[in-house]
This record gives structure tokens, C-alpha cells and sequence, in this order.
């Protein structure tokens, strides 16, 4: 995506994502990692596990939305300012087929960047053998929320 689709508000938007990301328990108790981060844009990854299936050997749609969640979430925060924390206002996801694979990659990106609320969607894909099979589509609506900073 072009840099240029986007007012940049924060030229460091990257390090206080990373940072964020690392601070965030959650995906380190999934096991997720940021895979890339551009303006408006951020991927990550999951690793897939025995613990992270359900009962028929998938994925978890649990595992798929909350990686959908806050890619978007943090592809919004990407157009914030630097004192800006972002919260999800709401997230509806479309799970078009089983999450079976070896890893699976959520790929967040901003439909429209308001001045206080962001449009942000999300492609969720399984992939297994190198092979990417498109399993869920997000979208959701997140806050722009002054001055909310992140915890220790």
C-alpha cells in the first residue's frame, strides 16, 4: 500500500506499534507475532498448535478473531498520533471456511481513518505447505482514544 493514501500523525508509528505489540499478554499467550507494519497496514502471525485447535483439528475461530482484532487495531493505531491508544468499538468477522494449517496469518488494513473512529478490516488466512487458503474476513470500527496510554 502507498504511503501516501494516509496523513502519517506520528513519523515513529512503527516502534510504538512493535512496542505495544510486545506489551500485549494476550498474543504472547497465543503465541503471535508481528509479522509487518506500513501506514495503515499490519500483518500477523500465529503459529498453529495442538492447544489452539478445537475438536475437529482446526484453528479456534476464538485464535482467528483475536488476531483479526488487533491487526486491524493496530493498522488503525498506525494513523494515530503519538499519545493515541486505540480500542475496538466493535468486530464482526465472516468465517468462510476451516483454519487448517501450520500457521495462520491475519492482514489488517484501514478502510477509513476518521479523526475519531477508524473503519479497519481484516483477511485471515491459513496457510499449510506454503499454500494460503483465505478462512475469514473482519471488519471493525475502533476508537481513537486520546491520550490512553499502554500498560506496563
Amino acid at each position: 500500500m502507498s504511503e501516501t493514501r494516509w496523513q502519517i500523525r506520528d513519523a515513529d508509528y512503527a516502534r510504538r506499534v512493535h512496542a505495544s505489540f510486545a506489551r500485549q499478554h494476550f498474543m504472547t499467550l497465543l503465541g503471535a507475532r508481528l509479522a509487518s507494519v506500513a501506514p495503515g497496514d499490519v500483518v500477523i502471525e500465529l503459529p498453529v498448535r495442538a492447544d489452539l485447535e478445537q475438536q475437529h483439528g482446526y484453528v479456534h475461530a476464538g485464535a482467528c478473531w483475536s488476531i483479526a482484532d488487533s491487526a486491524a487495531g493496530y493498522a488503525s493505531q498506525t494513523l494515530m498520533a503519538a499519545e493515541d491508544g486505540v480500542l475496538t468499538v466493535e468486530l464482526k468477522i465472516n468465517l468462510l471456511a476451516p483454519a487448517a494449517g501450520d500457521l495462520v496469518r491475519a492482514h489488517g488494513r484501514v478502510e477509513r481513518a476518521g479523526r475519531q473512529l477508524m473503519v479497519g478490516r481484516s483477511d485471515v488466512y491459513a496457510i499449510r505447505d506454503g499454500v494460503e487458503k483465505h478462512v475469514a474476513t473482519a471488519l471493525g470500527t475502533f476508537m481513537v482514544m486520546p491520550g490512553l496510554r499502554d500498560q506496563p
